[in-house]
């Protein structure tokens, strides 16, 4: 197992670029640019085989593997996000076709089944994924070449990155990450921002009052007066995985503490209208590790970056440049290509 040494201050810093991406000009404003692929984009049928990873907590944790001979490539999805989220089985057959073989790890109980505790994933678990990492490596394939998380996948596989000495990865991806949780918690208080809110915490609940339906719940609380994420987080995320209160959750699972231990090649994708985060949650230069590379877009909403000179014809963005990013770590392997559609 890697040796992990909490947040990790560095010698040299990162750098921050304007990234290239220019939004659809028929998807205006952030709101368009997050809703559109959640509603409109298509989800492939996939052949994937299944692996459990046994915890040492005795928890598992499920992964769906990829047809594929190449660099295997990791996928973290975001806050109650699985195989159907609009960006997951898309990029998984993308990385396919250009000579990846992607592996989709499903956090805690987000495989279809409940986890085995009464705790489940949450955004500082950077645990689970060294376990799943060091499993990973032990196969005749070894280690992962890299790791993409989206949103809070995002912010746990940073935080991976920078609190371990010895990070079992050549590289890192993470887009779309809510580097402040208390920031993001309080941006989706806002005015019409609430809607989002909703929609993600009654997931939330949806799921508490599944995996509790057959098995005694340890905590005495009304799911049904949590109206926010502060609430939610505050009543059960916090008691169930450990943490003394919503404030010490927020304060150890946020990743933007941990960036500038970050030594592995890292690409961060961030748009400064992501409606889930404030602009001044984006961090400085002087905080990110020489690993890092922060690309900021004025546009692109959270996890959208969908472009296209042509109504209903949408160009993803995110896949060419991941795929990019991917190719410049090892230019002599021919891989091919590709991830626009």
């Amino acid at each position: 197992m890697p040796h992990s040494t909490g947040a990790r201050r560095a010698s040299a810093v990162g750098r921050i670029l304007e990234s290239a991406f220019r939004p659809a000009w028929w998807l205006p404003g952030p709101h368009l640019q997050t809703i559109w692929p959640t509603l409109a984009r298509s989800r492939p049928r996939l052949a994937l085989t299944r692996r459990r990873i046994e915890l040492a907590d005795g928890d598992f944790i499920d992964l769906r593997l990829g047809d594929g001979g190449g660099p295997r490539v990791l996928l973290i999805h975001g806050l109650e996000g699985d195989l159907r989220s609009h960006y997951a089985g898309t990029l998984l057959e993308v990385l396919a076709r250009a000579g990846y073989q992607p592996v989709f790890m499903h956090l805690r109980g987000t495989s279809g089944e409940p986890n085995r505790l009464d705790r489940s994933y949450h955004s500082g678990a950077s645990g689970d994924l060294a376990e799943v990492l060091s499993a990973l490596t032990d196969d005749p394939e070894g280690a992962p070449l890299a790791a993409i998380g989206f949103s809070l996948g995002g912010n746990l596989l940073l935080k991976y990155l920078g609190e371990t000495e010895r990070p079992l990865l050549k590289a890192g991806i993470a887009v779309s990450v809510p580097f402040v949780l208390r920031d993001a918690m309080l941006r989706l208080d806002l005015g019409t921002l609430r809607i989002y809110r909703g929609y993600l915490v009654d997931k939330l609940k949806r799921a508490f009052r599944r995996k509790f339906a057959d098995r005694p719940c340890p905590l005495a609380v009304d799911i049904d007066s949590i109206r926010g994420f502060n609430g939610f987080d505050d009543q059960i995320t916090a008691p169930l995985c450990g943490f003394a209160g919503v404030f010490d959750y927020y304060s150890q699972a946020s990743c933007r503490q941990y960036l500038p231990g970050i030594t592995t090649p890292t690409l961060i994708l961030h748009a400064r209208d992501d409606p889930f985060m404030f602009p001044t949650t984006i961090p400085f230069e002087h905080e990110l590790g020489p690993g890092v590379t922060l690309e900021v877009s004025r546009h692109g909403g959270h996890v959208g970056f969908v472009a296209g000179a042509i109504p209903g014809r949408p160009v993803y963005w995110l896949e060419g440049r991941i795929l990019e990013f991917l190719g410049g770590l090892q230019p002599n392997q021919g891989v091919a290509p590709g991830g626009q559609s």
